[in-house]
């Protein structure tokens, strides 16, 4: 989590630009990979994580975070929340 403003707003513009570190990298390169399509997620990916010193306990915690906000911001789009 931040609250500079720069930062926040380079990751929205294109977060592969964005001023973070290789480990952020990898696991911000995950989390996209996840949201767009967990299907393709693979162990080469968890591999990636774990070679940038995230273990099991790591991984499995960005794979929940990740995966609730997803969840939580399509029931929320699926009742119109913020819409109106």
């Amino acid at each position: 989590m931040t609250l500079n403003p720069a930062l926040i707003d380079a990751l929205k513009r294109d977060y592969t630009t964005a001023p973070i570190t290789p480990q952020e990298r990898v696991m911000v390169d995950y989390v996209v990979k996840l949201t767009k399509d967990a299907t393709k997620v693979s162990k080469n990916d968890h591999d990636r994580l774990r070679a940038a010193s995230f273990d099991d306990k790591a991984i499995l915690q960005i794979t929940l975070i990740a995966s609730w906000f997803n969840y939580i911001n399509r029931v929320a789009d699926a009742l119109g929340v913020g819409r109106e």
